[in-house]
């Protein structure tokens, strides 16, 4: 979900473009952005696959069961395209028509901004945070459906 419409409300003509991004993110990476868990650090995917490309490490996000398969280029091309829909201000995503073209070619892209949603926590944080409330209960929901004879 993007940013201005999870904090704000408000929907806006790259709030798809973000979605998509995520959507490109988790196919490379195999894995959904949602419950994303990672041993070093809090951060989602999102926030993973940008803490790996500041650090010049974006193929360690691909999913393993690829293997040797993958195209080298065209995967961190997907990467780094997938990071420019997801940062935080709508007005610095490309359009639609611009990541398709993106995708397409092999010219140079822009660097990312900070991504929506990035959380810089460390896993300290997070186990004094969990420790201070140990009980919980899951949001189970249940839907039944009535239907007239």
């Amino acid at each position: 979900m993007a940013p201005e419409y999870a904090g704000d409300g408000i929907f806006s003509k790259k709030s798809d473009v973000y979605s998509f991004g995520v959507l490109v993110l988790e196919i490379v990476c195999g894995m959904k952005n949602k419950g994303f868990v990672h041993k070093e650090h809090c951060n989602n995917l999102v926030g993973h696959a940008w803490v790996l490309h500041n650090e010049d490490r974006s193929l360690q996000l691909v999913a393993k069961g690829l293997g040797e398969s993958i195209n080298v280029s065209q995967v961190l091309r997907s990467i780094h395209v997938g990071l420019l829909c997801v940062q935080r201000h709508p007005e610095d995503r490309p359009t639609m028509t611009s990541v398709i073209l993106m995708l397409g070619n092999e010219g140079p892209l822009p660097s990312p901004k900070e991504q929506g949603f990035y959380v810089g926590k460390s896993k300290q944080d997070t186990t004094q945070y969990s420790t201070s409330f140990e009980l919980s209960s899951n949001n189970d929901l249940s839907i039944t459906m009535l239907n007239g004879r």
